[in-house]
Protein backbone atom coordinates (compact mmCIF):
# COMPACT_ATOMS: atom_id res chain seq x y z
CA UNK A 1 0.00 0.00 0.00
CA UNK A 2 2.95 2.31 0.74
CA UNK A 3 4.28 1.77 -2.79
CA UNK A 4 0.92 2.85 -4.19
CA UNK A 5 0.94 6.02 -2.09
CA UNK A 6 4.53 6.78 -3.11
CA UNK A 7 3.66 6.25 -6.76
CA UNK A 8 0.63 8.52 -6.53
CA UNK A 9 2.66 11.23 -4.78
CA UNK A 10 5.37 10.97 -7.43
CA UNK A 11 2.79 11.14 -10.21
CA UNK A 12 1.18 14.27 -8.81
CA UNK A 13 4.44 16.03 -8.00
CA UNK A 14 5.90 15.13 -11.40
CA UNK A 15 2.79 16.45 -13.11
CA UNK A 16 2.95 19.72 -11.22
CA UNK A 17 6.65 20.18 -11.98
CA UNK A 18 5.98 19.49 -15.66
CA UNK A 19 3.14 22.02 -15.67
CA UNK A 20 5.30 24.71 -14.04
CA UNK A 21 8.13 24.14 -16.51
CA UNK A 22 5.64 24.23 -19.36
CA UNK A 23 4.28 27.57 -18.14
CA UNK A 24 7.73 29.10 -17.81
CA UNK A 25 8.80 28.16 -21.32
CA UNK A 26 5.47 28.58 -23.13
CA UNK A 27 5.32 31.48 -25.59
CA UNK A 28 1.56 31.85 -25.11
CA UNK A 29 -0.65 34.51 -23.59
CA UNK A 30 -1.81 34.28 -19.98
CA UNK A 31 -5.30 33.22 -20.97
CA UNK A 32 -4.07 30.43 -23.24
CA UNK A 33 -1.61 29.33 -20.60
CA UNK A 34 -4.33 29.18 -17.91
CA UNK A 35 -6.57 27.13 -20.18
CA UNK A 36 -3.73 24.76 -20.95
CA UNK A 37 -2.91 24.45 -17.25
CA UNK A 38 -6.57 23.66 -16.52
CA UNK A 39 -6.62 20.96 -19.23
CA UNK A 40 -3.35 19.46 -18.03
CA UNK A 41 -4.59 19.50 -14.42
CA UNK A 42 -7.80 17.72 -15.47
CA UNK A 43 -5.82 15.16 -17.46
CA UNK A 44 -3.48 14.62 -14.53
CA UNK A 45 -6.42 14.20 -12.15
CA UNK A 46 -8.09 11.65 -14.44
CA UNK A 47 -4.83 9.73 -14.78
CA UNK A 48 -4.25 9.81 -11.02
CA UNK A 49 -7.77 8.46 -10.39
CA UNK A 50 -7.25 5.67 -12.91
CA UNK A 51 -3.91 4.71 -11.34
CA UNK A 52 -5.45 4.83 -7.88
CA UNK A 53 -8.37 2.59 -8.90
CA UNK A 54 -5.97 0.18 -10.57
CA UNK A 55 -3.80 0.05 -7.43
CA UNK A 56 -6.88 -0.52 -5.25
CA UNK A 57 -8.07 -3.35 -7.51
CA UNK A 58 -4.64 -5.01 -7.40
CA UNK A 59 -4.49 -4.63 -3.63
CA UNK A 60 -7.96 -6.14 -3.27
CA UNK A 61 -6.99 -9.12 -5.43
CA UNK A 62 -3.81 -9.65 -3.44
CA UNK A 63 -5.75 -9.42 -0.18
CA UNK A 64 -8.36 -11.93 -1.35
CA UNK A 65 -5.69 -14.32 -2.60
CA UNK A 66 -3.90 -14.07 0.75
CA UNK A 67 -7.10 -14.73 2.67
CA UNK A 68 -7.83 -17.80 0.53
CA UNK A 69 -4.29 -19.08 1.04
CA UNK A 70 -4.57 -18.61 4.80
CA UNK A 71 -7.89 -20.47 4.85
CA UNK A 72 -6.23 -23.35 3.03
CA UNK A 73 -3.34 -23.36 5.48
CA UNK A 74 -5.76 -23.30 8.39
CA UNK A 75 -7.61 -26.33 7.03
CA UNK A 76 -4.34 -28.17 6.51
CA UNK A 77 -3.20 -27.34 10.03
CA UNK A 78 -6.50 -28.54 11.48
CA UNK A 79 -6.21 -31.82 9.57
CA UNK A 80 -2.65 -32.33 10.77
CA UNK A 81 -3.65 -31.54 14.37
CA UNK A 82 -6.50 -34.04 14.13
CA UNK A 83 -4.16 -36.70 12.73
CA UNK A 84 -1.68 -36.02 15.53
CA UNK A 85 -4.46 -36.31 18.12
CA UNK A 86 -5.52 -39.67 16.70
CA UNK A 87 -1.91 -40.85 16.76
CA UNK A 88 -1.56 -39.76 20.40
CA UNK A 89 -4.71 -41.68 21.30
CA UNK A 90 -3.39 -44.79 19.53
CA UNK A 91 -0.07 -44.52 21.33
CA UNK A 92 -1.82 -43.97 24.68
CA UNK A 93 -3.95 -47.07 24.12
CA UNK A 94 -0.89 -49.07 23.14
CA UNK A 95 0.90 -47.81 26.25
CA UNK A 96 -2.03 -48.89 28.45
CA UNK A 97 -2.02 -52.35 26.89
CA UNK A 98 1.72 -52.67 27.35
CA UNK A 99 1.43 -51.54 30.97
CA UNK A 100 -1.35 -54.08 31.64
CA UNK A 101 0.74 -56.82 30.07
CA UNK A 102 3.71 -55.80 32.19
CA UNK A 103 1.59 -55.80 35.35
CA UNK A 104 0.22 -59.22 34.48
CA UNK A 105 3.71 -60.61 33.92
CA UNK A 106 5.00 -59.17 37.19
CA UNK A 107 1.99 -60.56 39.09
CA UNK A 108 2.54 -63.99 37.56
CA UNK A 109 6.24 -63.82 38.39
CA UNK A 110 5.50 -62.79 41.99
CA UNK A 111 2.87 -65.52 42.35
CA UNK A 112 5.32 -68.06 40.94
CA UNK A 113 7.98 -66.82 43.34
CA UNK A 114 5.63 -67.06 46.32
CA UNK A 115 4.55 -70.54 45.28
CA UNK A 116 8.17 -71.62 44.88
CA UNK A 117 9.01 -70.14 48.28
CA UNK A 118 6.11 -72.00 49.92
CA UNK A 119 7.19 -75.26 48.28
CA UNK A 120 10.76 -74.82 49.47
CA UNK A 121 9.56 -73.84 52.93
CA UNK A 122 7.28 -76.89 53.04
CA UNK A 123 10.18 -79.17 52.04
CA UNK A 124 12.45 -77.75 54.66
CA UNK A 125 10.12 -78.40 57.57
Amino acid sequence: MQKCEDFMSGLIIGGLIGAVIGILYAPKSGRETREEIGKKADELLVKAKEEYELAVAKSRKAYEATVERLKGLEETAMEKAEEAGEKVEELADLGKETLQEGKSRIKKAIDAGVDAFREEKGKAV
